[in-house]
């Protein structure tokens, strides 16, 4: 058995990672015995909304690596919603003509945001999955930009036919899976803060194996502690079968 990961970076210019550090990373996440990867490109390269052409870039980069690695990355669309629905739509079209399979969200805005609805309905035409970048925070100044699970929460319920994965289930923890648990559109994947005993065993109890997925979130963190998350909690192993592999494959539609 391999492992999906569903949340990497492996081209960051704050690091000076560029295509030579992803083949790099990439040969160190085979050599953990990870053998697809989803790519979110490098998300907070250019601060934390950048304009259309800077966009374009990220996700060229993204697409050289699903061509660089054909069968073992799948790219997802980074976008600003705050640009406007004729962005938003053209380049989720033309990432969607290369192969693309999701899009991804950083911290442009909140998730609540009206701008929110362009993307979600590119990604339901599109059959695509929305990854959006969510963390427990207390900090209300901040909330025109960053998603709460709460957050998340709303998006969820506006838009179920959409598939969403919350990321970072160690950087929204108990109050995240409980935040999301009546919304069966919203998957959580492992990725965040460094791990915390009873986290995983926690979202597998209240959500359901089903809907939990391993992520990384490296270079910014290890492939191992990653994935010890998952090979070290209290699980059985079919449970962790579809957390690492399983889930992350019929969520893509990966053959």
């Amino acid at each position: 058995m391999f492992a999906i990961d569903v949340h990497t970076h492996p081209i960051l210019r704050d690091d000076q990672r560029d295509r030579a550090g992803a083949a790099q990373l990439i040969r160190r996440a085979q050599a953990r015995g990870i053998g697809h990867i989803v790519v979110l490109g490098d998300v907070l390269g250019f601060g934390p909304r950048p304009n259309a052409a800077q966009l374009r870039l990220v996700n060229d980069e993204t697409f050289w690596l699903m061509q660089r690695y054909p069968g073992y990355v799948t790219g997802f669309c980074y976008v600003n919603p705050r640009l406007g629905a004729s962005a938003v739509t053209r380049e989720v079209e033309r990432c969607v003509a290369r192969g693309f399979r999701g899009i991804k969200l950083e911290i442009a805005n909140n998730a609540r945001d009206a701008s929110m609805r362009p993307v979600m309905l590119a990604a339901e035409k599109h059959d695509l999955v929305v990854l959006q970048h969510a963390w427990s925070m207390t900090k209300i100044k901040q909330r025109s930009f960053h998603t709460d699970p709460e957050d998340v929460a709303t998006l969820a319920r506006r838009f179920p036919k959409v598939r969403i994965n919350m990321a970072h289930l160690t950087g929204c923890g108990v109050r995240g899976v409980l935040a999301v648990k009546a919304c069966p559109n919203v998957f959580v994947d492992t990725s965040g803060a460094a791990p915390e005993a009873g986290l995983v065993e926690y979202a597998v109890a209240q959500l359901g194996a089903e809907r939990v997925l391993y992520g990384s979130d490296a270079p910014i963190r290890d492939f191992a502690v990653a994935l010890a998350r998952i090979t070290g909690a209290s699980l059985d192993a079919r449970t962790r079968r579809k957390i690492l592999h399983d889930n992350a494959r019929k969520l893509l539609r990966l053959p």
